[in-house]
């Protein structure tokens, strides 16, 4: 299994941005998703710019993720899936019945 992970663009050309997540940059492939300007969020598969980001779902995935790696820590990690807490999970769209 792969994890998507959201970047933001330092800066770039036709086919691929330098971008930079938390102390870690990588140069990605933009050949999915085309040019953008800097400071754009992608989410990132395996060098590759798959999907641009809004800035909120960028954060939600930041936390998931922070959430994640407290949970390997044997830390607390509720607080990163507050938005999950006391409801009842939900299929996405596109699996529920019409």
């Amino acid at each position: 299994m792969c994890l998507g992970v959201p970047m933001r663009i330092i800066e770039g050309d036709e086919m691929s941005a330098l971008c930079v997540r938390g102390d870690v940059q990588r140069r990605v492939s933009l050949l999915l998703i085309g040019p953008q300007p800097v400071g754009t969020q992608v989410l990132v598969h395996i060098d590759t710019a798959v999907r641009l980001l809004e800035p909120d779902e960028a954060a939600l995935i930041d936390r998931a993720l922070d959430g994640l790696a407290a949970a390997m820590r044997g830390e607390d990690f509720e607080s990163a899936f507050a938005d999950l807490l006391n409801r009842e999970p939900q299929l996405p769209e596109h699996l529920r019945q019409r």
